[in-house]
């Protein structure tokens, strides 16, 4: 599916603390031989017209040289508020995921934002227990619904998603056109998580 020509940014949201990788930013781990930021870049960037790296760290202007370097607004730390940092940088609409994703492609990535395009809309993946919040495409029409969550103190992305009044819903049998969903959408949460990433990342 072509995309329409509208400017879209994409957002790499790089934050969290990272406590269960002992402090170290989690998207500079190795997932076969590569950093994870840079293996999310290389999917991003041929799908997007710029390049945004969403976090607050004073390192950050040194883990992704082709990003622009987005900090969070707020003081808040949750993935809402690192969407909130992406859209108020942005022009117009963000693809954002985040850089926990190291199997993320940029055919996925050009679907999303396609079927975002294409509505007008946000488009957001959901699958059979879960939505890709982390992955998806925004408008500035979300931008709105955002503050007014977080002014209530809601941080969580599913009260987020449910809140967009025009959303793409994309379902799993669009998504393993692509390929595995459970690989695609594969993150890192743990050490352990990272163990596995890289079996996979040999098995591929």
């Amino acid at each position: 599916m072509a995309t329409i020509d509208l400017h879209c940014a994409g957002a790499i949201l790089a934050g969290g603390r990272a406590r269960r990788f002992g402090g170290q930013p989690k998207g500079l781990e190795l997932v076969g031989g590569v950093r994870i930021v840079d293996r999310v870049a290389r999917a991003v960037e041929p799908v997007v017209d710029e390049l945004l790296l969403v976090s607050s760290s004073p390192q950050a202007d040194t883990w992704l040289p082709s990003a622009r370097v987005v900090a969070d607004e707020l003081v808040e730390r949750s993935s809402l508020v690192g969407i909130h940092a992406a859209l108020s940088a942005a022009a117009g609409p963000v693809l954002v995921v985040g850089w926990d994703m190291p199997f993320i492609t940029a055919d996925l990535l050009a679907h999303i934002r396609a079927r975002g395009e294409a509505s007008r809309s946000a488009a957001v993946v959901h699958l059979p227990a879960r939505v890709e919040a982390c992955c998806a495409y925004y408008t500035q029409a979300c931008l709105p619904i955002i503050e007014g969550l977080l002014a209530r103190g809601e941080m969580r992305l599913s009260r987020f998603v449910e809140s967009i009044p025009a959303c793409v819903a994309i379902g799993v049998a669009e998504i393993e056109r692509l390929g595995d969903p459970e690989r695609l959408f594969y993150n890192l949460n743990s050490v352990e998580d990272l163990a596995r990433a890289n079996a996979m990342a040999a098995n591929a």
